[in-house]
């Protein structure tokens, strides 16, 4: 006697119902799962049912406050995993369109970068592939990509997440700083050390009461304490704070190129600087990556080292 498995109802699909499944458990809930799918959670609740009835196994253990998986849900979850994205290889290879970007692309981005440098590449990359759609959101903060879907992330500083992959494309110079009106009256500073009885403000994403710098060429590194009148996780804030003359400050050079060249800042001890900030391009492991991700990240490796304000890494 063969096994078989029970009938799905009419009109079910076992491909949907997987990827129904596997969003569930990506997103954590039925309910997150229903808002990423675009249907409603009773849709969603009937798919997970229909899917247990084929498999003719249970996949979650679902109370008020808690959803796990059970041990054949978990088995389940890695060969729906590798299925789809076998099934969806296979679509593209047998359409002819795995070279052809489209649908939406969903990319995390830092506020002040978002909103400035990385326009233009972005604006490229929308020309040269007019199938694709992109939503760009902007936030200083680590995504979370398979809950909130999202495919691909840029981020300024170190990634400590080993479940991504990370590539770094450029670093970010960053300069000390100050409005004329703070200096007036003060000398000169000719040493890092000279820095430390400013009134300072601090960025708080990257420093908040300690402030180190190095010295080109030699090398020679000095830290100090500071107790910031103004602590922001805004790049923009910060700058403004600065043109304010509310104090001294560590900002990315490229924010503040025209106001250095206008006089608005001035350059403080020129030759000792933070460290640079490295920019990385971040997204999920995965055995198979649609054109259109595939096709940015490549967009961005080639535009981001040539922006102003970036530098080559090394």
């Amino acid at each position: 006697m063969t096994n078989t498995l029970p009938a799905l109802q009419p009109g079910a699909d076992r491909i949907e119902l997987m990827q129904t499944f596997v969003r569930i458990v990506e997103a954590g809930s039925l309910s997150a799962a229903a808002q990423q799918l675009g249907t409603s959670q009773p849709t969603v609740s009937r798919r997970l049912q229909a899917l247990e009835r084929s498999l003719g196994i249970k996949l979650l253990q679902r109370s008020t406050h808690v959803m796990k998986l059970t041990e054949d849900g978990d088995r389940c979850f890695a060969h729906a995993k590798a299925l789809l994205e076998d099934w969806r290889a296979m679509e593209d290879d047998l359409r002819g369109t795995a070279d052809t970007p489209r649908g939406t692309l969903r990319v995390l981005a830092p506020h002040a970068f978002g909103q400035d440098q990385f326009i233009a590449p972005l604006m490229a990359y929308l020309r040269r592939y007019p199938e694709v759609d992109v939503e760009w959101m902007l936030h200083d903060r680590r995504p979370n990509f398979i809950a909130e879907g999202i495919d691909c992330a840029i981020q300024v500083g170190a990634v400590d997440d080993p479940s991504v992959v990370a590539v770094r494309l450029a670093e970010v110079p960053r300069i000390v700083l100050a409005a004329p009106a703070l200096m007036a009256g003060r000398p000169t500073p000719q040493h890092a050390q000279d820095l430390q009885p400013l009134p300072w403000l601090a960025l708080s994403t990257f420093y908040r009461r300690e402030v180190t710098l190095t010295q080109e060429p030699g090398g020679e590194a000095h830290t100090f304490g500071i107790t910031p009148r103004l602590a922001t996780d805004s790049l923009y804030a910060l700058r403004s704070a600065a043109l304010a003359g509310l104090g001294a400050c560590i900002s990315s050079a490229w924010i503040v190129d025209n106001d250095v060249r206008q006089g608005k800042l001035l350059h403080l001890v020129p030759n000792w600087h933070a460290a640079p900030l490295p920019v990385y391009l971040v997204y999920p492991y995965a055995r198979f990556y649609p054109a259109r991700l595939r096709l940015f990240l490549e967009a961005m490796r080639g535009a981001m080292p040539g922006l102003v304000g970036m530098r080559a890494v090394g």
